[in-house]
């Protein structure tokens, strides 16, 4: 029996759907741990570490959460995270691997819920606030979800989700009086006295998370992360990049539902003892605010987000005091030069650009504030290793293009998906980045190989935006494709043909644009519609979305 084979075998899951649903241990990336400052125990819950330990070590009364009104300290974030404990073990029956979908705006009560799965040995699968009951339900059905915490305000979506064949057990609301939410179950708890329990002792290669991504097939794929991915994370690109300290404040702009908003907002904060600020919805005006009142020392966002700020700042509408301000980083999407430099200019603050994906969890590629390269993406995160190979995983000289190749302590396990073996080839992860390495090791990005558009910092699947397209009665045939966008790097494009006695109209593009945002995501939706006579297609009919895209170039 191979090491893979045992641990499986001494999980703490009693719900084995996830590690019965992982890659065979063959198809895996080879993990390395050798450069790694920590070396973790077999037996390891990465909330317990991120939470009850730094408790345990004396950070009890320090500031863990923030909001513009109010703070959570340590100790009343573990409270409350036992609490919600304690309710999914007794009211839900929680087992030990069950999945459980969270839903909400960035909070500490979204925050305690994360940390409280964890806690009773579930798999927290997190989800965006403005995704459709349509995605929502896809994602339930993909990973087998058995509960659900969700905000009050979003119910409505996730109510309807919830009732589909194979849907969810139990949804319990939260931010509510209502007759059993999360919030009287938890008043409960508290009003016996309840604020201890007894954390499920998973094992370092237990599942902890799900977090979905999209191909270019538009079909989500779900990349599954263990309790000690969580915490290599944790010490590798904050550790070497960051250098935090507990008197940091972390602040930013992605949800907890994006990896990168996860580990920048919750985990490393947690992990060195420092605290978050969380905002539920920032606009450029209320995060300069919030940084500016709170103090703020460190900020993850993407070039959009470091764009409009730069552009508030120097409209002067605002008042605003950078000075504790210390790292600045910038990930999700390419960092144009001209972004870079209208933040200097505007904030006289350097940018700290970062290169990773959700299947490796976090940042693998970035550099410190003094290690910054013109034109580079950044250098290898210490803990990693990357070379750039060609079509066949050979390796190709400093200076030659090809597919970025990497491998660490974390690495690309997708739930049930055969796309795994398209991702891990010999070891290493093939992230779908396309670049060169220079004589000094530093990592110059050239473009995506698929077809995914990310715009603003978000993912975005053409082939799921044509497919809502093609629901409108006026649509016959649509192609979509990312377009390159001054302010968020890249918009989405749609290609129409129309039926016939339609009338393309600005009537008819605001009609198809409204269209969209009902059926998926809003961000989504297509800022520019083109009306076509014909797309191209192959003589099998495959639609060529490459020479959409030349149409715009």
């Amino acid at each position: 029996m191979t090491q893979a084979m045992t641990e499986r075998a001494a999980s703490a899951h009693v719900d084995r759907y996830v590690l019965a649903h992982l890659p065979p241990p063959a198809a895996w990336p080879e993990l390395c741990f050798e450069q790694m400052p920590q070396v973790y125990p077999v037996s390891l819950n990465c909330a317990v570490e991120l939470l009850d330990r730094m408790v345990a070590a004396g950070h009890g009364e320090r500031i863990a959460l923030r909001t513009l009104e109010n703070v959570w300290r340590y100790r009343e974030l573990l409270d409350q995270a036992n609490r919600i404990a304690l309710v999914l073990r007794d009211e839900l029956g929680l087992q030990p691997g069950n999945r459980v979908l969270l839903r909400g705006y960035n909070s500490p009560m979204l925050a305690a819920c994360w940390l409280a799965v964890l806690k009773a040995g579930g798999v927290v699968v997190t989800s965006m606030p403005l995704l459709r009951a349509r995605e929502l339900g896809q994602m339930i059905a993909r990973a087998r979800i058995d509960f659900a915490l969700c905000e009050a305000s979003l119910l409505d979506e996730l109510q309807i989700a919830g009732q589909q064949d194979g849907g969810l057990r139990r949804i319990l609301p939260y931010y509510t009086r209502a007759a059993g939410s999360l919030d009287e179950l938890m008043r409960v708890a508290a009003s016996a006295g309840a604020a201890r329990f007894d954390n499920v002792a998973t094992r370092a290669d237990d599942p902890a998370l799900i977090a979905f991504t999209s191909g270019t097939t538009g079909a989500a794929k779900a990349s599954v992360h263990f309790h000690r991915d969580v915490l290599a994370i944790c010490d590798a690109f904050p550790t070497a990049m960051l250098q935090p300290v507990p008197e940091d404040i972390f602040c930013g702009t992605s949800p907890l539902a994006f990896t990168y908003g996860l580990g920048g907002l919750l985990c490393f904060p947690l992990r060195y003892g420092a605290s978050s600020l969380l905002l539920e919805r920032p606009t450029p005006a209320l995060m300069l605010q919030a940084m500016s009142a709170q103090q703020a020392s460190i900020c993850f966002s993407v070039p959009t987000f470091w764009r409009q700020l730069a552009g508030l700042i120097e409209s002067g509408e605002t008042n605003h005091d950078l000075r504790h301000l210390r790292h600045c980083i910038s990930a999700g999407e390419p960092l144009p030069a001209a972004t870079r430099a209208a933040w200097r200019k505007a904030s006289g603050k350097e940018i700290i650009d970062g290169l990773g994906s959700t299947e490796l969890l976090h940042i693998f590629i970035s550099h410190s504030a003094a290690s910054q390269r013109a034109g580079a993406v950044g250098h290898v995160v210490p803990g990693y290793q990357l070379r750039i190979v060609d079509a066949a995983g050979n390796s190709l000289p400093v200076g030659q293009a090809g597919h970025l190749a990497v491998k660490g302590p974390t690495g690309c396990r997708y739930l049930a998906d055969q796309r795994q073996h398209d991702y891990v080839k010999q070891g290493w992860n093939l992230t779908g980045d396309i670049g060169v390495l220079d004589a000094q090791g530093y990592f110059h990005f050239h473009a995506r190989d698929d077809d995914m558009i990310v715009s603003a910092g978000y993912n975005i699947a053409g082939p799921e935006v044509e497919a809502a397209l093609l629901q409108h009665p006026a649509v016959l045939e649509c192609g979509v494709v990312g377009i390159p966008d001054e302010a968020r790097g890249q918009i989405v494009k749609a290609f129409v043909l129309l039926r016939p006695g339609c009338l393309p109209d600005v009537q008819l593009i605001e009609q198809l644009q409204a269209h969209v945002k009902q059926c998926i995501a809003p961000y989504k939706y297509p800022r520019e519609i083109e009306f076509v006579s014909e797309l191209p297609r192959t003589e099998t009919s495959k639609l060529q979305r490459f020479r959409l895209r030349e149409r715009t170039s």
